[in-house]
This record gives C-alpha cells, structure tokens and sequence, in this order.
C-alpha cells in the first residue's frame, strides 16, 4: 500500500517535459495499442498475431517468452481501459518526439498486417497520434513508409 502512495507520488512529481526511453510501462502502454488497433476490427487473426510478437521482439529487444508476457500483460490492460488516453498519456510523458513516431509508425505496421488498413484502425491512429501529439505530416508519411515496407521489422530507438 506505502509502495502504490509513493508511485502516484513519484508519478504526480514528475516533470512535465518527455524524457528519452527508459520506463517498462511505456511498452506496456504502446503493445497494449497494438493489441487495440489489432482487434479493432473484430479479427484478430493469425498474421497479426505474428506480427504482433516479431514487432514487440524487434522494437524492445526482447526474447520471445519475455514478449508474449508483456503482449499478454498489455492485452489485459487494454480490455481494462475505458479509453486510448491512458496509454497515451504514459506514451506522452516517458517518450520523446521520435519515440512517439515510432509507436505510430509501428501502429501503421500492425494496420496493414493483414495487406489493407480498415476504417477503424485509421481512426484509431488518427486519434492516437493527435493525443500523442504526432504532426498530420509524420503520420501521412509514416503510414506510406509502411504501406510500402516488405516488412522487415527494423529495431526501435529502445531496443534491438
């Protein structure tokens, strides 16, 4: 209990300015908009499960089994939430400007997984980069970086 006050307080004393990768919770937080952006659709099929774990392994540098733990700590996290701004806004505080395009370019990689971006998860990115304060510009241009990717998954600025 002692432990969870001094979090929060921690938390609420922290400075407003983004600081560079350095928290788990904002892998938490960026996997468990992968994993909204992944069912938004209302399938969550095999392909985008693969690429779910080849992204979260490659942009966090971690093993397979410590991946799948936090794609799984990450998907009940986000059946728990009510809405996108509270893994925004842990994204926002812990990460830089590229840090920030980074989740929306991985979020667009998760988008075209299954080879065509639905209505629902353009949305979603749209509102995701506008809370994470990502420009119309970077995010235009990172959605056709991955449209025409072959799919390589290139290490995030955190990992790999």
């Amino acid at each position: 209990m002692l432990e969870a006050l001094r979090a929060f307080l921690d938390e609420v004393a922290a400075p407003a300015r983004p600081r560079p990768l350095e928290a788990s919770d904002y892998r938490l937080a960026a996997v468990a908009l992968l994993v909204h952006l992944a069912s938004i659709d209302g399938e969550f099929d095999a392909g985008e499960r693969a690429l779910l774990q080849k992204l979260v392994e490659m942009r966090f540098g971690l093993d397979h089994a410590a991946a799948r733990a936090l794609i799984e700590a990450a998907a009940e996290s986000e059946r728990e939430a009510v809405d996108l701004y509270r893994f925004t806004q842990v994204l926002k505080r812990r990460l830089d400007e590229e840090g920030r395009r980074v989740v929306i370019g991985m979020l667009w990689e998760m988008a075209y997984a299954d080879g065509e971006v639905h209505e629902f998860e353009e949305n979603v990115i749209w509102r995701v980069a506008e809370l994470l304060g990502v420009s119309t510009r970077d995010r235009v241009a990172l959605r056709q970086a991955a449209k025409d990717a072959d799919k390589p998954v290139p290490p995030g600025p955190w990992g790999g």
